[in-house]
């Protein structure tokens, strides 16, 4: 006996179950083992990721009287009055506050929260032309945040203190983490952040 007619036999054996698989749109599926067909169920939807229901008002400073950096529910006018932001760099979520007020300067970059997006050449670029015209131009105060402010836009400040605040990766990251202990970028920003340090 071959051992792919041994699998096939053991195989034969295996008790059948259903497994429930829940796709990123919220749609929901019953998965047959032993026929390996999909049934559609009709369920409300749940998401494929966690939905934040915890709002995070308060934004981390990161650089005293300059930069912080927060998830998106920190984008409200109270903060804004409280520590005097002048400029918000929304990282790929459009600033949640519709009436931004007119002094504020405001810059969206288009990013996924995905391990295969690019930092390195144009959002990196972009990001710190934007925090040093408004540290140098303007003596601005700076929020940077996306959705949850744990993955891009921590990823964005600890690039910009290697570049500007003399760190290497693993001292940025620390002094980040230790201002806001939640951040983790994802595994492929983390490996470009390495690779950054190691051109910068």
């Amino acid at each position: 006996m071959s051992l792919l007619d041994a699998l096939q036999a053991k195989r034969s054996k295996l008790k059948s179950c259903q497994t429930i698989v829940t796709n990123a749109a919220g749609e929901r599926f019953m998965e047959n083992t032993s026929t390996q067909e999909m049934q559609k169920l009709v369920t409300d939807k749940t998401y494929g990721f966690v939905v934040d229901t915890k709002p995070d008002y308060k934004p981390a400073c990161i650089l005293e009287d300059f930069l912080y950096l927060g998830s998106q529910d920190a984008v409200t006018l109270e903060n804004i009055e409280q520590y005097q932001l002048t400029h918000i760099l929304s990282m790929g979520i459009e600033c949640p506050l519709q009436d931004l007020p007119k002094n504020i300067n405001n810059l969206f970059l288009a990013c996924l929260d995905l391990p295969e997006a690019s930092l390195k050449d144009v959002i990196f670029k972009e990001a710190f032309d934007f925090l040093e015209s408004a540290r140098l131009l303007e003596a601005g105060r700076v929020l940077v945040h996306c959705n949850a402010g744990v993955s891009r836009s921590a990823s964005v400040v600890i690039a910009y203190l290697m570049r500007y605040s003399d760190m290497d990766f693993e001292k940025a990251f620390k002094h980040v983490k230790s201002r806001r202990e939640c951040i983790q970028p994802n595994a492929g920003f983390m490996r470009q952040l390495r690779e950054f340090e190691q051109v910068d």
